[in-house]
């Protein structure tokens, strides 16, 4: 008999879960049964409730999404409507604690090498996309006007340069270094 109130906490588990396997890891190539074991539960309720890896993985990128978004809306919530204040906020919402932990870099690098052969993750990376460079273009539309759309490009894709090189140099992320090169890369566009 299935225990009431128990799906969300353990699909919550299952989701924390990947992302430490594939922290660990360092890729995809983790099983459901390891990450079944490291939420404390067998790997037939891994599959019960997400059906297979890619959808436990793609669950794992909608709540750090959702970790993202809640931490760019309480960032530009304290921007208090000045435009440069805004972009520097979301810029550093990219690198604080919660998103730029080595775990976290991890499943973003796999999660750009998943969505070039995944349809529902090439989906879903689209809409970070669109909506990381759509919130930039909108604060530095009043700063830089017609500009302000290839700017956001240029800062959107510094943003994965930073994830992409912490990836790839492994060891404790550095948020504060990553924030500070995107800072002067934005005060750059300004001049």
């Amino acid at each position: 008999m299935p225990k009431v109130g128990m799906e969300p906490i353990r699909r919550d588990a299952l989701v924390k879960a990947t992302i430490a396997e594939i922290g660990a890891a360092q890729s995809l190539d983790v099983t459901v049964g390891q990450i079944a074991r490291r939420a404390g539960m067998s790997s037939a309720l891994a599959h019960h409730y997400f059906g297979n890896k890619d959808r436990i993985f793609l669950a794992a990128m909608r709540h750090l999404l959702s970790e993202y978004s809640t931490e760019v809306r309480e960032a530009l919530a304290a921007a208090e409507g000045d435009p440069r204040a805004r972009v520097a906020a979301i810029l550093r919402a990219n690198f604080g604690p919660s998103n730029f932990r080595p775990e976290v870099v991890a499943a973003w690098l796999n999660f750009y090498v998943l969505a070039r052969t995944s349809v529902p993750a090439a989906r879903l990376l689209r809409i970070y996309h669109r909506r990381v460079r759509s919130n930039l273009a909108h604060d530095l539309r009043p700063l830089l006007g017609a500009g302000a759309m290839d700017a956001a490009e240029r800062l959107a894709a510094l943003i994965d340069g930073m994830y992409l090189k912490q990836g790839l140099a492994g060891g404790p992320a550095d948020g504060p270094a990553a924030t500070r090169q995107l800072l002067a890369a934005f005060d750059l566009e300004l001049k």
